[in-house]
């Protein structure tokens, strides 16, 4: 089966990097510079159990398309659109589309593709781009869930070209669940770690317990009137994530933002937004959080003018 991986950045650098190190026929699907990186130097990958260049096949959207057995959709939510666009000529009627992004939006996107078998997934790692472009997996955890839409069992054949050394992956039985759990747990720390522009340990040291406590409940509550209550299991891990003492966890939204990096503001916390809206549910740090968002990328707007 082949395998095409929109992005080679960090997420789908490592897990294209261990899927290809595997054996599988791996392809990227990346911008004319990028694909020139790759096919001149080679895909970088240091991680816990290694440095090595491994040379990979990229192509772009100016090469002639055909279509894929699986497409793995690695980017971040701000470049969704363009990657969807770009990838559409590569998906058949049976190529299966397996997003890797945070919150929901997403999904509804690939259901609604004219082509191609939606499949639901999330990942688990912690990796960047160095400064030379090189993917750096920065400690051993990395997981992939995936799962079908209707609870039916992915087909084993996928399941077996994703199940490689480096990656431990579980099939669910309700996926979507899954991601709306990992959407409850990420807009809570970015309305947390956004609004009072701290670590969880110093918010706590100020006095902020109650109001980490509030945003939890405020985003589990959008999830409840959605029809996927957070499971026990993922309220815990937001509990232990989110209200440690001393902690120095931040939010990767709160890092983009204080590295005036594009973020995913609209994406994790925006539609949670207008989703609440649309069902009648209070979310005052919510909007808090996106009102001091969305005015601080207008000032910034305003500086670059």
């Amino acid at each position: 089966m082949r395998i095409l991986v929109v992005g080679a950045g960090a997420t789908g650098g490592a897990f294209g990097a261990r899927l290809q190190e595997a054996g599988r026929d791996v392809t990227f699907l990346v911008r004319e510079r990028r694909a020139g990186k790759l096919r001149r130097d080679g895909l970088r990958f240091i991680s816990p159990d290694g440095d090595r260049t491994l040379p990979v096949r990229a192509v772009t959207t100016n090469e002639a398309p055909e279509p894929f057995d699986l497409v793995i959709i690695a980017v971040k939510a701000t470049g969704l659109d363009a990657a969807l666009r770009d990838v559409a000529p590569f998906i058949g009627a049976g190529t299966t589309v397996l997003p890797f992004l945070n919150g929901m939006r997403h999904i509804d996107l690939i259901r609604d593709l004219p082509r191609g078998i939606p499949l639901g997934g999330l990942v688990q790692i912690v990796a960047t781009l160095d400064d030379d472009a090189s993917v750096v997996q920065m400690t051993a955890m990395a997981t992939m869930t995936i799962g079908t839409f209707d609870g039916a069992p992915v087909p084993d054949a996928l399941v077996d070209l994703l199940r490689v050394p480096g990656i431990d992956l579980t099939e669910s039985g309700d996926v979507l669940q899954a991601l709306w759990d990992k959407w409850v747990f990420i807009a809570a720390a970015g309305i947390v770690t956004c609004l009072f522009r701290n670590a969880v340990g110093n918010i706590i040291e100020a006095g902020g317990r109650d109001h980490i406590e509030a945003a939890i409940a405020e985003t589990e509550s959008v999830a409840r009137a959605s029809g996927f209550p957070t499971t026990g299991a993922g309220h815990a891990q937001s509990v232990h994530l989110l209200a440690e003492p001393g902690s120095a966890f931040t939010s990767s939204l709160y890092r983009d933002v204080t590295a005036g990096n594009a973020t995913e503001t609209e994406h994790i916390l925006g539609d949670l937004q207008d989703r609440a809206r649309a069902l009648g549910v209070d979310t005052p740090l919510l909007d808090l959080t996106l009102v001091q968002l969305r005015a601080g990328e207008l000032a910034g707007r305003d500086a670059r003018a």
